[in-house]
């Protein structure tokens, strides 16, 4: 127990990344360009919404809260990936692993809310134009985001001590590319089948209740758009609610593929074997596996961002 806890607290080594120098700079130069670009965007959307009286509206006030998830999320994890690609050094401190899993769980959570937040919003906005600055005043606004946040971060600060409290018996080779619970969890030396069963239980409700409200939301908004007999105004409807229906697909999707999609059961020393066959052969890595996914991910919500500013 006591080679647990020294090794755990003089950090982790993140082992997501191929170890060929030419494609992790490959790598570092994109993931810089990308979270430039998302830096610059999220950060004009929440700028422009906030100086723009015009744009005090409930939709950019819903707007405005995903683009500042959106600049938090990526500035918790593209720093630390850069440092790592750029160098031989792919280790991360004990704490910032921590606050990493803190942060992206917590806003991983926020948006799972926040996106059926928006998703009534946008049924407002569409089925009940003429009363929407009524049924959407400002308090109701901020009461929803709050409601998000707290529940959101209430699940993070609950699950972060437990998953870094787990004893790892000096095992710190995190096959991830930054930290996240279940790379983490798969640490454990111990039986950790009813923890992994209470964060199934927990993600599929994250995911059935606002998804379920989105479908609700979505099938309504639906079949008033039908309705209209415009092909303007439904092509205006269908624009305002694609590029977030878009966003909700593959955020979705992506939490689906990483949180529910059933992992095989690998022991410890097959694990840390492999591990080390993938750094010395360069065989496929976790980056290769859930990267792309994650950057489609943010890339979506980036273009959801500046497509509803433009509009």
């Amino acid at each position: 127990m006591g080679r647990d806890n020294s090794t755990s607290r003089g950090g982790f080594i993140l082992v997501g990344f191929l170890e060929q120098p030419w494609l992790e700079r490959i790598l570092f130069v994109f993931i810089l360009i990308f979270y430039l670009l998302t830096l610059m965007g999220n950060g004009t959307i929440i700028l422009i919404s906030h100086l723009d009286l015009q744009l005090r509206t409930p939709m950019y006030f819903f707007l405005t809260q995903l683009s500042f998830i959106d600049l938090t999320h990526v500035t918790c994890i593209s720093p630390q990936m850069l440092v790592n690609l750029w160098g031989p050094d792919k280790s991360i401190s004990f704490v910032g692993c921590v606050v990493q899993l803190l942060i992206t769980l917590g806003l991983g959570g926020t948006e799972c809310i926040l996106l059926a937040m928006m998703a009534y919003d946008h049924y407002v906005a569409v089925c009940q134009p003429l009363h929407y600055f009524i049924l959407m005043p400002p308090q109701l606004c901020w009461t929803l985001a709050s409601i998000s946040w707290f529940i959101g971060f209430s699940n993070s600060l609950i699950h972060t001590p437990i998953t870094m409290s787990l004893p790892r018996c000096g095992h710190h080779r995190i096959n991830h590319f930054y930290c996240e619970t279940p790379p983490v969890v798969q640490l454990a030396c111990v039986d950790t089948t009813n923890y992994r069963k209470e964060i199934m239980v927990l993600s599929s409700i994250f995911l059935v209740f606002p998804l379920s409200l989105i479908l609700v939301s979505y099938g309504r908004i639906a079949h008033s758009v039908l309705r209209v007999k415009s092909p303007e105004g439904q092509q205006k409807a269908f624009g305002t609610c694609g590029s977030h229906l878009m966003v909700v697909s593959i955020f979705y999707s992506t939490l689906i593929y990483m949180y529910m999609s059933p992992k095989p059961k690998i022991s410890h020393d097959m694990t840390n074997q492999l591990l080390q066959d993938d750094g010395e052969h360069g065989q496929t890595s976790e980056f290769q596996e859930h990267g792309p996914i994650a950057t489609l991910h943010l890339l979506a919500k980036l273009i959801h961002n500046i497509k509803d500013h433009r509009e």
